[in-house]
């Protein structure tokens, strides 16, 4: 009977229109013919299971059979296979299509970390010559270190985060034009809600008091699910107490040891080293980003300052944690997830200045970037200013970037030239 269902399944898929031929594209780049098992990992609901199809779309505009496409999500809730059911996967599709090998196909296991022992199964199938595969987990039971391990050098990850602001203004069927005053007003007006609201992709149209319960559910989810279930964290107002005081910090320097201090005084009973794993935790879900003080010694990088990161404006603001009214955090959070879209190896830079962002590529620092509101204060002006050309002069640089909300100038000072630009046309450059 389960073989049946299967065959149902599998079948359902290739006669019905693809749901990626409603959605929009996201601009991530994922290749598919590595001959690597690819692995999508990213927070919950930005956009995994979309992107999937947004592939299998891509193989069929190439002319790839629809029958060679293998499309299973692991949470239909007829499925509920065990282990040793996996092979009755594969067994379903060869009654069904006995003319294909399976060396031809591609697998897109959705949500696979469902079934006990996936990894061994995967593991065997793409050992047998199946290297067209691809899947995503939830954060509960997957996660990207967990993946490297589990599929021993056969997997490639990709991390998919909410929506750029690129990404945003396509779903909201805008083209900009950073060129056209009237294009860069619209810009700007969109630009103001990206700020504000974020860009997890479901809420993007929702008004405001529906974008907000939504968003509460997702950090619903991932306290019940993904901390509580996956971790089995046992003190629930400890763990709350935790999260906000964390990502009511984003942007800040993060100390966990006056937030334990904090929980002492306030009757909380919670060791310190469970405040650590809390917020290890926090980041392998997605809920919050580390981002470290550059130093020589790798050691004092990872045992130095840290800063703090939230994974969506929105979120925050769904929270009520008092963030909306900030600009500068908005912006700081906004170009910090940006440069983590773009993969790159981001410190903070700080000795008697700062400076926000320092790009790293190899041994060498590579690019210095100062995010401010306006330049026009002249106090901040110059605190910007000392901080991005003290940065510049300690490894070498000859050019710095200040990102603002709208202001836009050049400047040469001491043969440093730094960059002001506004915004939305670092993020569409």
């Amino acid at each position: 009977m389960k073989k049946e269902l299967l065959k149902q399944i599998i079948r359902d898929f290739h006669v019905t229109p693809l749901p990626a031929l409603k959605l929009k594209r996201r601009t991530l780049q994922v290749p598919v013919d590595t001959g690597k098992i690819i692995t999508l990992v990213g927070v919950r609901r930005s956009g995994k299971t979309s992107y999937l199809f947004n592939l299998i779309e891509d193989l069929l505009n190439k002319s790839v059979p629809v029958n060679t496409v293998l499309y299973v999500n692991f949470e239909d809730e007829r499925l509920n296979l065990k282990t040793e059911e996996l092979d009755l996967l594969m067994r379903s599709y060869q009654e069904l299509y006995p003319d294909i090998q399976l060396e031809e196909c591609y697998f897109f296991f959705d949500e696979i970390q469902n079934i006990d022992g996936w990894d061994t199964f995967v593991r065997r199938i793409y050992d047998k010559g199946m290297k067209n595969i691809f899947i995503t987990g939830s954060n509960a039971r997957f996660l990207s270190r967990e993946i490297a391990t589990a599929l021993r050098g056969r997997t490639i990850c990709y991390e998919v985060f909410p929506l750029s602001f690129h990404e945003y203004l396509n779903f909201k069927g805008i083209v900009p034009d950073v060129n056209s005053t009237k294009s860069i007003a619209h810009i700007n007006h969109h630009l103001v809600d990206y700020l504000k609201n974020g860009g997890f992709p479901e809420v993007i149209d929702y008004d405001a008091p529906l974008r907000n319960r939504v968003l509460q559910e997702y950090f619903n989810v991932m306290i019940y699910r993904d901390l509580l279930e996956r971790y089995e964290i046992k003190n629930l107002p400890a763990l709350k107490f935790f999260l906000k005081r964390i990502l009511s910090s984003a942007t800040k320097l993060i100390s966990v040891n006056n937030i334990y201090n904090e929980l002492k005084s306030s009757g909380f009973k919670i060791g310190k080293s469970q405040l650590y794993e809390n917020l290890d935790a926090c980041v392998n879900i997605y809920l919050a980003q580390i981002l470290r003080k550059h130093t020589k010694s790798p050691v004092d990088r990872e045992l130095g300052d840290k800063k703090i990161y939230a994974i969506d404006n929105g979120l925050l603001n769904s929270l009520d944690y008092k963030f909306s009214d900030d600009t500068g955090k908005a912006l700081e959070q906004v170009v910090f997830l940006e440069l983590r879209r773009r993969e790159q190896e981001i410190y903070f830079y700080k000795d008697k200045s700062e400076c926000d962002f320092i790009i790293r590529h190899g041994i060498e620092i590579t690019k210095a970037i100062q995010v401010s509101v306006a330049m026009s204060d002249e106090k901040t002006r110059k605190r910007e200013i000392r901080g991005l050309t003290d940065c510049c002069n300690e490894f070498g640089l000859q050019k710095g970037l200040i990102i603002t909300r709208d202001s836009s100038e050049e400047l040469d000072l001491n043969g440093i030239k730094i960059s002001i630009v506004p915004l939305f046309r670092w993020l569409l450059s």
